[in-house]
């Protein structure tokens, strides 16, 4: 009988050492998720002439009965060489080529919109 009951402790504890693991892992990832949210928020919003000189995706998900997601992103050169990655909408994704120049507006690590220079 002791041993039956030594079984089922030792059940318990792999248990409560996963399952909190796990609930870890999601409240860290939503305190992320909420920060970065208020950070953008408190952000001043910016203008800046720039250059695209890459685009991106990354899939995410797609196995067995899930279905995949897509992010975009697209890579902004501003004078100077310095380089900002943001994350983009699909449309905008489609409609911004690289080597396009123009205003992009963004805030904090949120984009707003590109404005495309004509005639450049």
């Amino acid at each position: 009988m002791e041993s039956g009951f030594m079984d089922f402790q030792s059940f318990n504890v792999i248990f409560f050492i996963v399952f909190g693991l796990i609930a870890f892992v999601i409240i860290t990832g939503i305190v992320k998720t909420i920060g970065a949210g208020l950070s953008n928020q408190a952000a001043e919003q910016i203008q800046r002439s720039c250059k695209v000189v890459d685009k991106r995706t990354r899939v995410r998900g797609g196995s067995g009965d899930f279905s995949a997601s897509t992010d975009y992103f697209i890579t902004f050169e501003f004078d100077g060489g310095e380089r900002k990655e943001l994350e983009v909408r699909d449309t905008d994704c489609g409609m911004i080529v690289i080597g396009d120049r123009g205003e992009v507006h963004y805030k904090g690590t949120r984009f707003l919109e590109f404005v495309r220079l004509m005639g450049g």
